[in-house]
């Protein structure tokens, strides 16, 4: 559903959907397994138990716990009638967000319009065109179709010179799926209307203490705090981001200066980049063709992890003619995982954003008497610019460490040790320190040797100049205070909703939004502003409640990133040493053990948010 949307697809799911949630519900509510579990507990066995083996019963017992096996009669039916309207919304929200994205398009038919475009956008909007008809279509002369998907959308936003069609663009960007046949407004309050009910069921007074039972975060006052903490220090510097950003463009002449409006921040940003850092995200595309960036992502995690990624295409069946197939094998050569890499943009058949799944988890597997290890699979999926008129995938910088931040997700899964499926590789990690790894290895984007050793001309085999290097280490706290602020309004939003707000009552969620961009917003979103109407993560994903995490999880990974620097990053032997401490602690206890433990175990101490400061540029004395 997610990489291969069809009609068909959709009605196979909308027919067994039904049936699976009545499965779990009757696998997680089933009294003789809960009550073998609580045994296991309470019995004489439990002290010889390994760590992961209590891990996996206690999750056990608390899941079960939170599915309703408690509930008995009327309100056990009630819960799973909840469950059962609860999923089917969730693919229903999904499938309104990608209709409605895929339903707009602005096709541009002369060069005026195009003004300020960037040949990687103009090609893949000559693209786009001829897919949808316009067979003639060429990157120089048009027809260009510009769409909502990222890769047409983000660069149309930052660099067309048409004020008026970034705004035509930008208005239907964040009024998708919330009026007409996909509107999602009366889904959103519908979902949270039965996840407070679901949780009053269960005892809980609202649905994000339910969804904070199963994390890291001990409760909700704690994650508002840190969320707090971090609003306080962004905020301010967000307001400065926007004066700079104001006095920049009247620098230029604009007549926009005094009074930007949304649809102008990131063309503005863009060109304010271009000026202090003298480059371009643009520019940038030809150092990144994807092959050579995949070989320096393996070149590191050789350098981290002792361990080697070879392709082994046409080993497993795949799902698109674009997906690859790698290998990972140990410091012996022995083969101890592989993954999946479906890389590119199809905006017809494949949703936004980019994710690792699961497809197989480690496990020791017996049959006739014999034990086997099942090797782990991962699927990794991005949503970068495709290979367009015979030029490889050219990515820019972001795309680059959303590729690493994927990886990063996998290496979890794939490095794991424990030989348990209930707590090997990513399952039964708290969902709030799940994101530790992926971005942990993001901020290798930025290390020199391995940013160098993949950044070389596609065409020429020239490596990246330094003062591109240097510009990059400048640019990445450009804006950091807005960046970050954004995080949190999605952040408080997402709580606010699942905590506080009352369903049916005086304020709708749109004006619960509207409460809190007043303080986490620095430019209030628009009146037809109707952001939450295409929130998949929250809606139609599994951050119900759970957005903090990202922030949350950022601490961790600052803090475990900085045990590298303490080292030294030119250190080769102590980078090797810490290198197999973090493969051994964070990549192989995965739900093995406690996050707070594990942290503790590969760092020594409980995490501290100075790192994180520190690394966004908003830090003491930066």
């Amino acid at each position: 559903m997610a990489v291969k949307n069809t009609p068909e697809l959709r009605e196979a799911q909308e027919t067994v959907q039904p049936k699976v949630v009545q499965f779990i519900n009757k696998l997680n509510q089933s009294q003789p397994l809960y009550k073998a579990f609580k045994a296991l507990h309470q019995g004489e066995e439990w002290h010889h138990l390994d760590s992961a083996q209590q891990r996996i019963v206690e999750a056990a017992i608390r899941d079960a716990e939170l599915s309703g096996v408690g509930l008995e009669g009327e309100k056990r039916d009630r819960f799973n009638q909840i469950q059962l309207e609860l999923a089917e919304l969730g693919t229903k929200f999904s499938n309104n967000v990608l209709d409605a994205t895929k339903a707009f398009s602005l096709t541009l038919t002369n060069l005026e319009e195009v003004n300020g475009l960037p040949p990687s956008l103009k090609s893949l909007a000559a693209q786009a065109a001829r897919a949808a008809g316009e067979e003639n279509a060429t990157p120089e002369q048009g027809p260009w179709r510009i769409t909502l998907d990222y890769p047409s959308y983000v660069p149309f936003m930052q660099h067309s010179t048409r004020r008026d069609l970034r705004e035509n663009l930008y208005k239907a960007f964040i009024s998708r799926a919330s009026s007409g046949e996909w509107s999602n407004n009366p889904l959103i309050e519908r979902i949270l209307e039965l996840r407070q009910e679901k949780a009053k069921l269960l005892e809980f007074e609202s649905y994000a203490q339910l969804s904070l039972a199963s994390k890291m975060a001990p409760n909700v006052e704690s994650v508002e705090a840190l969320l707090e903490e971090l609003r306080q220090v962004s905020y301010d510097a967000a307001v400065k981001d926007l004066e700079e950003l104001k006095a920049f463009a009247a620098t230029k002449g604009a007549a926009e200066a005094s009074d930007l409006k949304h649809w102008d921040i990131s063309f503005w940003s863009e060109r304010q980049r271009e000026e202090k850092f003298a480059f371009s995200a643009e520019e940038l595309r030809p150092y990144f063709p994807l092959p050579q960036v995949l070989d320096g992502l393996f070149t590191l995690v050789k350098r981290l992890f002792g361990v080697t990624v070879t392709a082994a295409d046409g080993t497993a069946p795949v799902w698109h003619e674009d997906v690859r197939y790698f290998q990972i094998a140990d410091e012996t050569g022995k083969p101890i995982a592989y993954f999946y890499l479906d890389p590119y943009s199809r905006p017809a058949e494949k949703r936004g954003g980019a994710w690792m799944d699961d497809c197989l988890g480690r496990a020791k597997m017996a049959e006739n008497g014999t034990t086997t290890t099942r090797l782990p699979v991962a699927y990794l999926v991005c949503n970068q610019t495709p290979p367009v008129d015979g030029k490889p995938s050219l990515m820019t910088f972001d795309e680059v460490e959303t590729l690493f931040h994927e990886f990063g997700h996998g290496l979890q899964h794939m490095l794991t040790k424990i030989d348990y499926p209930g707590a090997s590789g990513i399952n039964n990690v708290e969902w709030d320190a799940v994101e530790l790894p992926s971005q942990f290895m993001e901020n290798w984007c930025y290390d020199r040797p391995t940013l160098m050793g993949m950044a070389r001309h596609y065409e020429t085999g020239e490596p990246l100049p330094e003062h591109y290097y240097q510009k990059l280490l400048a640019a990445r706290h450009y804006m950091s205070g807005s960046t970050m602020l954004r995080q949190l309004h999605f952040g408080f939003v997402d709580l606010e909703l699942h905590h506080r707000y009352q369903p049916g009552g005086d304020e709708t969620p749109p004006d619960v939004r509207h409460r809190i961009a007043k303080t986490t917003t620095i430019l209030s979103p628009l009146p037809e502003d109707a952001f939450l109407c295409a929130f998949t993560h929250i809606f139609g994903g599994g951050y119900a409640a759970g957005y903090y995490s990202y922030k949350w999880a950022e601490v961790l990974s600052a803090d475990a990133f900085a045990a590298f620097e303490e080292a030294g990053l030119d250190n080769e032997e102590a980078i090797a040493a810490i290198g197999k401490r973090y493969r051994d602690t964070v990549l192989a206890l995965g739900g093995g053990l406690h996050p707070m433990e594990v942290f503790k175990a590969f760092r020594g101490r409980e995490p501290k948010t100075e790192p994180l400061l520190r690394h966004s540029g908003l830090g003491n004395g930066e």
